[in-house]
C-alpha cells in the first residue's frame, strides 16, 4: 500500500520534485527506470498498480489482524442507534455533526454497524466539511481508527494529526489538519497560520479566516484585523465575518456605528417602528469589509438592500437595545414596512454568528407567530435558525406544529426543531451496555 501512497505523493508534489516509484507486483517483473517524461512514467505506473489492486490476488498465508484498542464507552440507546440510521440514510443530514458532537460529548459511541457507514461519510466530506473526519474520528473512537488502518481509503481522511497532511495534502486535508490543531491548540494553530499567510493564495487564506472562527478569541483579532487590508475582497468578507463575531473587537464597534445611522426608531400615530436612513458614501466605507458595491448600481433599491442586509448581519446584536432602550423581541416586533424580511435576514445571521440564543427564539417565535417569512431568503434564515436554537424550543407544545394556519414553507424548518430536540433527548436516556 506504501506503493500507492508513494506515487500519490510524487502526484501532488510534482515529478521535477520527487522520483517516480518502482512498482513491484507479485508474478511480474519490477519495473526499471524508463525513459521519457516522468509525468507519463508516474500515470503508466499508477494505472498499472490500480488493474492490479482490482483484479485482486492469490490466496497466501494472512497474518493475524492487530487487536483493536478496547472502548469502554457505552453504546448509545437503540432509539439514538435508530435516529443515526436515518440521518445517514438522508433524513436531515444537516445534523449529522450535532449527533456526533452530542454523543462524543455525553460520552458515547455509535452502535458499531455503523462504522463503514460513517467512515466512507468522513471520505467522501471533502472540503464541504472538513470538520466531519474529526467529529467521526472522536465519537467513533478506537473502533473507526482500527478500522480505517485496514483501509487506505479512510486511513487517509482520519490521519489528521500527521504533519505530512498539512505539508503535501490538498486544500480539505490542509484545512482538517488545520482545524484538528485549532480545536487542540487553538495558539498553534493562529501561529501556523500566521506564518504560512504571506505564501498563501486567496482561497487558503480565506479558508485560514474561517479556521478562526473556531474558538475564536481576542488574541485573534491583530491577524483577522490585518487580514482586513487584504488585496482580495472574498479574504476581507471573510475577515470581516469573523471578526463581527468577536464581542468587543473593533470591528463590531465601527459596525454599530454604521448600524444605528442606518436603521434608527421613529414614532408615529401607531406607535415606534423601524426606518431605514441611507447614508451617502457607506458604499465605499463598506469596500474595506468585504462588502462590494455592483458596478453601476450604488444606488439602486437592490443594491441598497444587499448593503443593509450585510451591515446588520456584522452588528453586534447588544447594540439595538442599548440604542433603542427596548428588548430583544419588542425590537423585532416592531413595523419595518417593506424592510421587515431584509432585517430578519440580517438579524438571523447576526444571532447565528454570534451564538445568541435569546435573538435566535425571539425571530423563531417572531417567524412562526407574527410575521410569517414569505422570500425564499427568509425561509432559508429561519431553517438555519432552527439548526442553532436551543433545542427545547422543539418539545411538544413549545412551538406551534404544522398546521392548517401555517404555510407549508415553514413546515420543514419546524420539523427539523422537532427532530432535533427527539435525537438529543435519545442521546440522554436509556444507553446501551456497550
Amino acid at each position: 500500500m506504501s506503493t500507492w501512497h508513494d506515487l500519490v505523493t510524487a502526484g501532488l508534489i510534482g515529478t521535477e520534485r520527487a522520483v517516480v516509484p518502482a512498482v513491484g507486483l507479485p508474478g511480474l517483473p519490477p519495473t526499471e527506470d524508463e525513459a521519457g517524461d516522468p509525468a507519463a512514467v508516474l500515470l503508466d505506473r499508477a494505472a498499472l498498480l490500480t488493474a492490479a489492486r482490482r483484479a485482486g490476488r492469490r490466496p497466501d498465508r494472512a497474518e493475524p489482524l492487530p487487536v483493536c484498542e478496547p472502548d469502554a464507552r457505552p453504546t448509545v440507546s437503540p432509539a439514538a442507534g435508530r435516529r443515526l440510521a436515518r440521518l445517514l440514510s438522508g433524513e436531515h443530514p444537516d445534523l449529522l455533526t450535532e449527533w456526533l458532537t452530542a454523543a462524543a460529548a455525553r460520552g458515547l459511541r455509535p452502535p458499531p454497524q455503523f462504522l463503514p457507514d460513517l467512515l466512507d461519510r468522513a471520505r467522501r466530506a471533502g472540503s464541504a466539511d472538513p470538520s466531519l473526519p474529526r467529529l467521526i474520528a472522536e465519537a467513533a473512537g478506537p473502533r473507526a481508527r482500527w478500522l480505517a488502518s485496514l483501509n487506505p481509503d479512510w486511513e487517509s481522511v482520519l490521519v489528521e494529526t500527521e504533519d505530512t497532511a498539512w505539508r503535501l495534502g490538498r486544500t480539505g486535508q490542509r484545512r482538517a489538519y488545520l482545524a484538528a490543531l485549532r480545536a487542540r491548540d487553538p495558539g498553534a494553530a493562529r501561529e501556523l497560520i500566521a506564518d504560512s499567510w504571506a505564501a498563501a493564495g486567496p482561497d487558503e487564506r480565506v479558508m485560514f479566516a474561517g479556521v478562526l472562527a473556531d474558538g475564536l478569541s481576542p488574541a485573534d483579532e491583530p491577524l483577522l484585523d490585518a487580514a482586513l487590508h487584504d488585496g482580495t475582497t472574498w479574504v476581507r468578507k471573510m475577515a470581516a465575518d469573523v471578526l463581527a463575531a468577536l464581542p468587543g473587537s473593533a470591528l463590531s464597534r465601527r459596525m454599530a456605528e454604521h448600524a444605528v445611522r442606518w436603521l434608527r426608531m421613529e414614532h408615529g400615530e401607531h406607535g415606534p417602528r423601524l426606518v431605514i436612513v441611507p447614508q451617502p458614501g457607506a458604499e465605499a466605507a463598506m469596500r474595506r469589509y468585504g462588502i462590494m458595491p455592483d458596478p453601476g448600481a450604488a444606488a439602486s433599491q437592490a443594491e441598497r438592500a444587499r448593503l443593509i442586509v450585510e451591515i446588520v448581519a456584522r452588528t453586534p446584536l447588544q447594540a439595538w437595545p442599548q440604542e433603542f432602550g427596548l428588548t430583544a423581541a419588542q425590537i423585532v416586533a416592531m413595523s419595518a414596512g417593506d424592510w421587515a424580511p431584509l432585517l430578519f435576514i440580517g438579524w438571523s445571521r447576526a444571532a447565528l454568528s454570534q451564538g445568541d440564543r435569546e435573538w435566535i427564539t425571539v425571530l423563531i417565535s417572531q417567524a412562526l407567530s407574527a410575521r410569517p417569512p414569505v422570500t425564499a431568503a427568509e425561509i432559508a434564515a429561519l431553517s438555519r435558525l432552527m439548526l442553532r436554537a436551543d433545542p427545547r424550543l422543539g418539545a411538544p407544545d413549545v412551538l406551534p406544529g404544522p398546521g392548517p394556519e401555517t404555510p407549508p414553507a415553514l413546515w420543514p424548518a419546524i420539523r427539523t426543531l422537532q427532530f432535533r430536540y427527539q435525537m438529543l433527548k435519545e442521546l440522554d436516556h436509556d444507553h446501551g451496555d456497550g
